[in-house]
């Protein structure tokens, strides 16, 4: 027999339609799929609407694939098309009880247009900073891009944001029904016992201390910045991950080491074995790379905006800096590596700040936001996070 919903209510039909999906690797990926997880292993059915190319399965469900372009400037990224004729048949040949739109633009309007016309509640994760994005690709029209995401998210049932800092800018833009849902972290895959020193050898022969990096390599996340960091005596860079920079970075970071992309226990070990986690990129909503560094028990710095600001306190488990001063991230980066009393103190603090932000604990609160809007007008309630 299927599994019965942990709630005990019935279980939904929930369309995902998704910007990004595998094999595209990035925040909204990694979201996607673990709401998809947590759909099958709590007994719901559920279908993924993504643009391009990839897998038709995944967790058991199918993968519905609509057309795409690559982005200009970022060719490795497929952009939905709005194609309302393959939107309604997908929707109406699934026929949902709730659509949840991951981080909506093109696709997810089109998915917004088909879902009023049938009357299909809807709730729209707000996770990809869009106008930060255009701006530093100097995608044309970014200009006009709050007034037309204010458009999208006026129309659906409830927008879901995942920090405080993101949810304080979309009230001040006027989006109406905003409610919390942060991210959850993995905290046995991501964990310090995954430490490895054989790896660490490898990675700095001389002993040096290791500053990592995770996460795409892109414009947008400002990885160059990381040459003030590869300045500081003793330290060896890690940069993990991929994407259209990776040539001019290493051309800009000689000495660091470069791993690409890696997944599942290489992963899990590179980041248990950095002695200090460095984040670059300014325009995070969240920042799940942070929370997975926290939760291997590494300090981290972070700049001081967005998404870092829930996850990041200050003199606690990592250090913040002025997210346009260069000189702030590399006196951050110094005191962590300098100064072996902080960096210890601040690493016991990492994981038991995070320890309580599961996914089961996240989902859990997404399955609340689903019967919310599914429910009759006169029944429904407001949903509060658990935590930020």
């Amino acid at each position: 027999m299927p599994p019965v919903p942990a709630d005990g209510g019935a279980p939904l039909r929930v369309a995902i339609v998704t910007e990004s999906f595998l094999p595209q690797v990035n925040g909204v990926t990694n979201s996607v799929c673990r709401v998809a997880d947590h759909l099958a292993a709590d007994g719901h059915e559920a279908v993924i609407i993504a643009p391009g190319h990839g897998p038709a399965h995944y967790a058991g469900f199918p993968v519905i694939r609509l057309p795409g372009v690559p982005l200009p400037g970022y060719r490795s990224f497929s952009a939905g098309l709005p194609t309302r004729r393959l939107m309604t048949t997908a929707l109406r040949g699934f026929s949902p009880d709730v659509v949840h739109l991951a981080s909506p633009a093109l696709l997810g309007h089109t998915a917004v247009e088909v879902s009023r016309r049938w009357a299909l509640p809807t709730v729209a994760v707000f996770q990809t900073d869009l106008v930060g994005f255009a701006g530093r690709y100097n995608i044309p029209g970014a200009g006009t891009l709050w007034p037309y995401l204010r458009r999208l998210h006026s129309a659906v049932d409830r927008t879901l944001v995942p920090s405080t800092a993101t949810l304080e800018l979309l009230t001040a833009r006027d989006f109406p029904r905003l409610s919390l849902w942060p991210r959850g972290v993995d905290t046995e895959r991501f964990h310090p016992a995954h430490r490895d020193e054989a790896l660490r050898r490898r990675l700095a022969p001389d002993g040096q201390v290791i500053v990592g990096y995770v996460g795409r390599l892109s414009r947008d996340k400002r990885v160059g910045l990381l040459a003030e960091v590869a300045k500081l005596r003793g330290v060896r860079l890690v940069v993990v991950g991929d994407g259209p920079d990776r040539a001019r970075l290493r051309r800009r970071l000689p000495g660091a080491v470069f791993t690409g992309q890696r997944t599942g226990s290489d992963l899990s070990r590179l980041y248990a074995s950095m002695d200090v986690f460095v984040h670059t990129g300014a325009d995070e909503t969240f920042c799940q790379a942070l929370q997975e560094a926290l939760s291997s028990g590494v300090p981290v710095v972070a700049p001081a905006a967005g998404g870092p600001l829930d996850l990041v306190e200050d003199g606690c488990n990592g250090l913040r800096y002025a997210p346009d001063s260069v000189r702030g991230l590399r006196l951050a980066a110094g005191r962590l590596v300098h100064n072996t009393d902080v960096r210890s103190r601040l690493a016991a603090a990492a994981r038991p700040s995070v320890s309580a932000r599961t996914w089961e604990s996240v989902n859990a609160l997404l399955i609340r936001h689903y019967r919310a809007v599914t429910a009759p007008s006169d029944s429904l309630v407001p949903v509060s996070p658990s935590h930020p």
